[in-house]
């Protein structure tokens, strides 16, 4: 009996919900009007201060120094940039394969400064950014500082050394002055540095 009077007071609630429930609209009532009718006053966006295009910020950002390792980092972004575009070049290959193909040390160092010479020519040359040409100008010495092995045979250099224009009088002091090794020989006694320990 109870079951029987919860079933009909549901089917009275479902029924008082379902006459409550609003009516879908025909087909050719237009709802836009009515919104317009509802919100009459739209006020239009405030007009925002003319700004400028990306490609005159990313100028701007590429002109403005960020510190130097941000500026070393874009530089090395550049390097590798450029370094992709030259490596198919056929005048460095050319210059890469000569300088592989070389027999003895010394003709190898020479043939390597020249390869550097000609590569960093074909980069300096794809770039005009006077920053990244600095850049590669600096780069291009440390390698080629490289090639240098100023301990076995001094590389040349730019200016002529001091030692390469000896004077007559100089020449006749290094005569004159006595070596080290017959004044040592010539001593029987024993130093005092052996007595230390």
């Amino acid at each position: 009996m109870r079951l029987i009077r919860f079933v009909i007071v549901a089917l009275i609630g479902g029924l008082a919900l379902n006459l409550n429930a609003q009516e879908a609209a025909q087909p050719t009532v237009d709802l836009t009007t009515k919104l317009n009718e509802q919100n009459p006053a739209v006020t239009p966006a405030p007009v925002s201060p003319e700004l400028p295009e990306l490609s005159q910020l990313d100028e701007i950002f590429k002109q403005i120094s960020l510190g130097k390792t941000a500026d070393e980092f874009r530089m090395h972004v550049e390097w590798r940039r450029l370094r992709n575009e030259v490596a198919n070049n056929p005048e460095v290959i050319a210059a890469k394969n000569a300088a592989e193909s070389a027999r003895t040390d010394l003709e190898k160092r020479e043939r390597l400064r020249e390869y550097y010479k000609v590569y960093y020519a074909h980069m300096k040359a794809l770039t005009n950014r006077p920053e990244i040409k600095a850049g590669l100008e600096d780069m291009k010495d440390k390698h080629i500082a490289l090639a240098d092995q100023n301990r076995v045979r001094p590389s040349p250099s730019p200016s002529p050394s001091p030692s390469a224009a000896t004077t007559p009088a100089t020449a006749a002091e290094d005569n004159e002055r006595p070596s080290p090794a017959p004044a040592a020989a010539a001593s029987p006694s024993p130093s005092a540095e052996d007595n230390n320990y």
